[in-house]
């Protein structure tokens, strides 16, 4: 999987260097990333977010005072 975002770069480097993750895995990433200009920060796909309609809120807000209720 190619690199998204030059900080996704830099933190993977940084793993690297803390011994998380394999020198293999950094330069398979970054042999599929390419010459590539990334940016500096990816950007949020829109259509990722998820929205909550009306009664789903009312469903939430219900268990989190069960729990509150509990807790008492």
């Amino acid at each position: 999987m190619p690199f998204k975002s030059q900080a996704q770069r830099r933190k993977f480097a940084q793993l690297l260097v803390e011994g998380k993750i394999s020198n293999e895995t950094f330069e398979e990433w970054n042999r599929e990333t390419g010459s590539k200009k990334l940016p500096e920060r990816a950007k949020r796909n829109p259509s990722a977010r998820k929205t909550v309609n009306a009664k789903g809120r009312a469903r939430n807000a219900s268990a989190r005072a069960r729990k509150a209720a509990k807790r008492r």
